[in-house]
């Protein structure tokens, strides 16, 4: 390929909107990825029990639990991040998101009584009834998003 191809593949079209479009997709995912972890320690440190120091444990239920509460933040985080059109527009649906959800998830947590004890013992069963609440928590939050 010779300097004159090459320059004219560089000035296209496509891989002009590539070089202005990547930056801001990076800083959206940024974005979201940073909600996404500042919710997940939110939440840890809202919950009854140590899930990060079960699972460090060797706790399975503790495990599935949390993924149960990652999952169910990122759907509607997902859902935030594509229907905004601007880093402002992610932080403002984003934190709404989170706050919404944690507080679905808190409910939660009040609704299943007994689970944070059998989680800390190691009761799957629990974990996985926990993970799907949130998970349909975090379903129909996305979907209120999309509006």
């Amino acid at each position: 390929m010779d300097s004159s191809s090459l320059t004219q593949v560089l000035e296209s079209a496509e891989v002009q909107a590539f070089a202005s479009g990547f930056p801001t997709t990076v800083a959206h995912l940024a974005v979201t990825l940073g909600l996404l972890v500042a919710g997940a320690i939110i939440y840890a440190l809202l919950t009854p029990w140590r899930e990060i120091t079960l699972i460090r444990e060797g706790n399975a239920a503790a495990s599935v639990a949390f993924a149960g509460v990652l999952v169910g933040l990122a759907i509607p985080l997902a859902v935030s991040l594509s229907v905004s059109t601007s880093v402002r527009d992610i932080v403002i649906w984003g934190v709404a998101t989170v706050v919404l959800q944690l507080l679905a998830f808190r409910i939660v947590d009040l609704l299943l009584t007994g689970l944070p004890q059998r989680i800390r013992e190691g009761e799957v069963s629990a974990a996985v009834l926990l993970a799907g609440a949130k998970l349909s928590t975090a379903l129909i939050l996305a979907a209120a998003l999309t509006g």
